[in-house]
């Protein structure tokens, strides 16, 4: 035993061990439908000194973690787009600051409640307020929900999150003293090094990134180089100015989102910053102590709970006195329903800085263990969820939801033809169909901006999410002759086809699969036809535009 202790005391070895563990654990993660971020941690509990001890090269991780932050940070600056804030309008931004400010307000008084001095209550309350943006975009991508109304209003709440603990982050580094200075003498030299840091990213963005960008672009590598040694170079002055590194790193972000370049960038940063960040969690883990988080577990199980009810709730209540139906509100309120790794960062800025104790952070830290955990099934199971509850949630929607009115209203009330999804298949019919004006149709989508983009263009389009039980109540199937699907969700299509032929549809179905294995899960039904665009490509070209070469059958 003494001989592997000392074989994995090599750093090779060592992260080799690490490295296995944690894909095996992603593993496990996967079968659990759990986010990679909860399993690490427990990575980081299982080799730290509480279990197997088998960290050493405790420098070498927190480097790694160190880089991993600055990449994390780069990737949300260069991110940043403000039009997703404004093409919402003023929801992502009032939903965002009141859920800040009342999650932070509540949970203070709650720490104050179980005895943790005011300092204390002030980091654990901040911690609360910030939900993961990676998870909650990951989660929604793999639901199909990304471009939905709730989507993209929880989306939206989530830059405004980012922004205000990337604020906070540069306020409490700069307000940091020394202790030969006088609080007016620290501030002055914040607000002088604030004006250097941010002068010196504003004459690279306006002189040097543009043409750098564009030539180093010839070579994607080098690109991706370029970009780290920034968001790292950027990290190193913003600490040497005395501000947090992540800071630096932010700004590096924003510096590079006017680059036509940013999405190849970003995209493949993206695979970097999650190998990185495995080490940040892993080192989070190695220095949590089981003794004496195991004293937290009341206090975690208080504040985890506040998260999980606390935080949906808060979103509940503005977005329902805002006019939004219950079932937009509640979609988008579970999303905050847990603490974020942004909340793990700021805690650990807060031990740094000697704010808080070992036992504060492990406080937190099991806080984010416990809501990440259930709120990405709260998420996962959110409209089976929504049906159990929906009774009751009648208290938090307006008697007129104005704010959706619009976007429900029908523009046709007897149609010949139902597009459902306005993609690229439905945008083109329905450019089609506009030629001849003695045929009615009505446009169907999700996505509450192509809604308004296709209104715009004329087209006779409406807002509706399928997976609403309602949205059907809304569409005029009685005297349309055909409804044609084009979405690529496939158990989406099977519920409309069940649902259509429980209301008594007369006419007739077509949908659009993707895929040969998209056809094999869609139901049978005698209403439904399958079309495979590819198929119906060779039959064109086969019937069409090959015909003088083909031999004409006697």
């Amino acid at each position: 035993m003494k001989e592997w202790i000392t074989l994995l005391q090599n750093p090779f070895y060592e992260f080799a061990a690490i490295l296995m563990l944690a894909a095996l654990l992603g593993i496990v993660g996967k079968i659990l439908r759990q986010p990679l971020i909860v399993m690490f941690i427990f990575l980081g509990i299982l080799v730290g000194p509480s279990l197997l001890d088998l960290v050493s090269s405790t420098e070498n991780i927190e480097l790694l973690a160190d880089i991993g932050i600055a990449i994390l940070l780069f990737i949300v600056g260069l991110k940043l787009d403000l039009q997703i804030i404004r093409s919402i309008g003023t929801v992502a931004l009032i939903t965002g600051l009141g859920q800040v400010i009342f999650t932070s307000v509540i949970g203070y008084f709650i720490g104050i409640g179980l005895g943790f001095s005011s300092l204390h209550s002030f980091y654990i309350a901040i911690a609360l307020t910030f939900s993961s943006t990676i998870i909650i975009v990951k989660l929604l991508s793999d639901k199909k929900e990304i471009d939905s109304l709730h989507g993209q209003i929880a989306i939206g709440f989530l830059i405004v999150q980012d922004l205000v603990v990337i604020l906070l982050m540069i306020v409490l580094t700069g307000m940091e003293q020394q202790e030969e200075q006088t609080l007016v003498q620290s501030t002055v030299k914040t607000l002088i090094s604030g004006v250097l840091l941010v002068g010196f990213i504003y004459m690279a963005m306006r002189w040097i990134i543009p043409g750098l960008t564009f030539y180093l672009a010839k070579l994607p590598e080098l690109l991706i180089l370029f970009a780290i040694a920034w968001a790292v170079s950027l990290d190193a002055l913003s600490e040497a100015l005395g501000f947090s590194g992540e800071v630096g790193a932010f700004l590096a972000g924003v510096s590079l989102t006017s680059s036509e370049f940013r999405d190849v960038v970003s995209s493949r940063l993206v695979s970097i910053r999650d190998f990185l960040l495995l080490f940040f969690f892993v080192n989070l883990g190695v220095n949590i102590n089981l003794g004496i988080i195991g004293s937290q577990i009341p206090a975690a199980v208080v504040f985890s709970g506040f998260v999980l009810v606390g935080n949906p709730l808060i979103v509940l209540i503005i977005m329902g006195v805002m006019g939004y139906r219950k079932r937009t509100s509640f979609l988008a309120g579970l999303t905050v329903a847990q603490i974020s790794e942004f909340s793990l960062i700021f805690a650990g800025l807060g031990l740094q800085m000697g704010h808080i104790s070992q036992e504060v952070l492990g406080l937190i830290t099991l806080v984010g263990l416990i809501t990440i955990g259930l709120s990405t099934y709260l998420i996962l199971y959110s409209h089976q969820l929504f049906e159990f509850l929906s009774p009751v949630l009648g208290i938090f929607q307006r008697k007129r939801t104005y704010r959706e009115l619009d976007s429900k209203s029908v523009p046709v009330k007897k149609p010949d033809v139902i597009i459902v999804g306005y993609g690229r298949y439905g945008s083109a019919l329905s450019e089609l169909l506009e030629r001849h004006p003695e045929i009615d149709y009505v446009a169907v989508d999700f996505d509450p901006q192509v809604v308004k983009a296709g209104r715009t263009a004329g087209r006779n389009i409406m807002y509706g999410d399928l997976e609403d039980p309602e949205v059907l109540d809304r569409i005029p199937l009685k005297h349309a002759k055909y409804v044609i699907v084009t979405i690529p969700d496939m158990d989406i299509s099977n519920h409309l086809v069940k649902e259509l032929e429980r209301r008594g549809y007369s006419g007739k179905i077509y949908i659009m699969a993707r895929h040969d294995a998209d056809r094999k899960v869609l139901i049978e039904s005698e209403l439904a036809e399958i079309l495979l665009p590819h198929q119906l490509i060779a039959d064109s070209l086969y019937n069409f535009y090959l015909k003088d070469i083909i031999p004409k059958e006697n």
